[in-house]
């Protein structure tokens, strides 16, 4: 095995508290644990939760509550694990043993494909065609597994794009999938986070029986500092799964699972969504006005979901060396295109608080502005 650095989980890591503006989360402006238990109602606070090594799986009562996302599952469905991370982590580690090579549909979260590398494993590309919305080019997939590809990375709605798939794109995916017996690994960790609110993404989970839904808490519920994610899948594969995690983390948080039962309690839940998607929608209201504005330098697509936008913009400069010149002359940390295999554009985080969120925007027009005079 060969270490391949998850490059954007690196210069995130290394610079997002080190900077005056941090706009490369994905995810909205976090909660705090009072404004968590007041959503909730609770007046108490959380010292009475004894800080033992809770049910490593993920107690009952957490997965069930994870189960009712899913028409069908039940909490012997549902492996909870330390952030989505870690339900990526062993969903592919379990995978590229037992199914084999993956066809990854690019541009992606980058961990399964930095994942691939390390590991000496070939990957098939499928890339999201812009020009037909960041839809996936179905002929490249269906090559793919008609060369030995037996799961598919896909994640939706989309990172970092937000876009989120047609409905004529899942169902293509579903039915390759299932003609080729392959397994579908689907990171759906921005559902819940629609920009234009509504029905949910739909999931991957029930397309048919080959499928690993992950997510977390992280994105859509804006508390990313619980690490509590999880994974969806098949009942005789969530044993396999969980034996997996006793050499990883052993177990989740106790006082996570016990915040996270209280967030996924369907009322909080409800409110929870509704704040992340006020906070979305307004700011993306904010930034595309300010993309507009911008005579033509930026190109983009709306997002679906997700409190980010992937924008292409035209400058003579690398995406990287971008991003590097905010950080050191402007103070604001961005994720240069370059992070996804795509130089010429940025992914923009727009869960900021909004005065943050604008004066981030302006030094960025500023740098612009510096770059081509």
């Amino acid at each position: 095995m060969r270490y391949a650095p998850f490059r954007m989980e690196r210069y995130q890591s290394t610079y997002e508290h080190r900077v005056e503006i941090n706009v490369t989360e994905s995810g909205v402006h976090p909660m705090t644990v009072r404004e968590l238990l007041d959503l909730a109602g609770i007046e108490d606070g959380v010292d009475h939760i004894r800080l033992g090594y809770g049910q490593s799986n993920g107690s009952d009562e957490l997965r069930a509550s994870i189960a009712a996302l899913y028409p069908g599952a039940t909490d012997a469905n549902v492996l909870v694990t330390v952030g989505g991370a870690e339900a990526n982590f062993a969903s592919f580690w379990h995978l590229l043993e037992t199914a084999g090579k993956a066809a990854v549909i690019l541009p992606n979260y980058m961990q399964v494909p930095g994942l691939l590398e390390s590991f000496g494993e070939q990957a098939f590309p499928v890339n999201l065609i812009e020009s037909e919305g960041w839809q996936p080019d179905l002929g490249a997939l269906e090559r793919a597994l008609k060369v030995g590809a037996r799961f598919v990375l896909v994640t939706n709605p989309n990172n970092p794009t937000g876009v989120t798939l047609t409905k004529a794109s899942r169902d293509a995916i579903a039915e390759l999938t299932r003609k080729h017996e392959a397994w579908i690994l689907a990171d759906e960790v921005y559902t819940g986070a629609e920009v234009a609110g509504g029905e949910p993404t739909p999931s991957f989970w029930g397309c048919h029986e080959r499928v690993l839904a992950t997510n977390s808490l992280s994105k859509a519920y804006g508390l990313p500092g619980l690490r509590l994610g999880w994974i969806c899948g098949p009942v005789d594969m969530m044993e396999e799964l969980w034996g997996r995690t006793d050499y990883t983390t052993i177990s989740p948080a106790s006082l996570s699972d016990h915040l996270a039962r209280i967030a996924l309690e369907p009322g909080t839940r409800a409110k929870i969504l509704q704040r992340t998607r006020e906070i979305i929608r307004k700011n993306f209201g904010l930034v595309k006005d300010w993309l507009e504005a911008q005579g033509g330098r930026f190109r983009y697509q709306p997002p679906d979901a997700g409190a980010i936008c992937y924008v292409r913009y035209d400058a003579p400069i690398n995406s990287t060396a971008f991003a590097e010149k905010m950080r050191k002359e402007k103070n604001v940390l961005i994720v240069p295109g370059d992070h996804f295999g795509m130089d010429s554009y940025l992914r923009l985080g727009t869960g900021n608080p909004q005065e943050e969120l604008l004066e981030a925007l302006r030094r960025i027009r500023e740098a612009f502005d510096e770059v081509v005079t």
